[in-house]
């Protein structure tokens, strides 16, 4: 993968809280045993939450954070070295992302996009579905259109699953615009009726809306390097096979099997929320092969 280093980075695609300690709030709760001690808790944490919807948050929060000051971004991001930086490299992801919905969301879906921003923090956050930390990994809120991702994440992601390669970073930022994405074309809100109407169902719509997201990224990929800044310069420069290879390798060592195996769990499909290593792989691949979002249909011929 090789970014141009002549596009410019929109910073105003990215709310900056870095500075915030969320309050000092203490997250939400883990959804399975083990608690928070010690290396298997936080990944289990971590992992249970990772490239998902954020649905887990505790949702008694009314509202969000205040904004952050994008100002020492802005300034590292306008610098020579701007694509050494990990912040500016993913604000760049997210402007290739948006870029690429701003035209495939009315073409495939016949809607217009809603730009979102992502919101980099550090140890916690308040967001409008509740408090988090950055024990759950990244997440979308869409009771505030919000990504939100502490960036100390992806080193969880190198050195404690072994996803240590760099298209990692925009895999996951592309699943979850996936979500914002599910969320203006209504299939987000359609999912959470169905769950409320046929709980026992409830984990098998999930993995459904998880898996979708992997094929959205996935059709972002294969549409990656024709996107471009607001000033026409294109966004990367190549993406190779291997970039690929490395956000399947990913969506594998995250999917639910991996995880409970990691975790020394039994491997239960029942309790998937996100979907088996091979169905994260089918579908991402699906979405870069055809480079279409209209084929990530999950919820009729998956």
């Amino acid at each position: 993968m090789e970014l141009n280093e002549n596009a410019q980075i929109d910073t105003s695609q990215v709310d900056d809280r870095r500075d915030s300690d969320g309050g000092g709030l203490g997250g939400i709760p883990i959804p399975i045993g083990g608690g928070r001690g010690g290396i298997v808790g936080v990944v289990i944490a971590v992992l249970v939450a990772l490239v998902g919807g954020g649905f887990g948050l505790n949702a008694a929060m009314d509202g969000g954070d205040p904004a952050g000051d994008n100002t020492s971004l802005r300034q590292k991001c306008s610098a020579d070295d701007a694509l050494r930086q990990l912040d500016c490299r993913n604000t760049l992801y997210v402007n290739s992302i948006q870029a690429y919905w701003r035209t495939a969301l009315p073409r495939e879906f016949g809607e217009q996009y809603r730009p979102s921003r992502t919101v980099f923090f550090s140890r916690a956050v308040n967001t409008a579905c509740g408090a988090a930390d950055s024990g759950v990994g990244p997440f979308y809120c869409p009771a505030d259109d919000l990504v939100y991702i502490d960036l100390s994440f992806y080193r969880v992601l190198a050195e404690q699953l072994g996803a240590q390669g760099e298209f990692a970073q925009p895999y996951v930022l592309a699943h979850e615009y996936g979500h914002h994405v599910q969320d203006l074309i209504g299939t987000e809100a359609q999912v959470r009726r169905q769950q409320q109407r046929d709980p026992g169902n409830a984990n098998a719509l999930s993995v459904k809306l998880e898996l979708q997201a992997d094929c959205y990224a996935g059709a972002w990929a294969r549409n990656a390097t024709g996107t471009a800044d607001a000033g026409g310069q294109k966004i990367f420069a190549r993406i190779t096979e291997q970039d690929i290879q490395q956000a399947i390798d990913t969506a594998e060592k995250i999917g639910d099997d991996a995880i409970s195996e990691r975790a020394n769990r039994p491997v239960n499909p029942g309790e998937f929320t996100h979907g088996s290593s091979a169905q994260r792989r089918q579908w991402f691949s699906r979405g870069y092969s055809t480079g279409d979002p209209r084929s990530c249909d999950t919820f009729g011929n998956g």
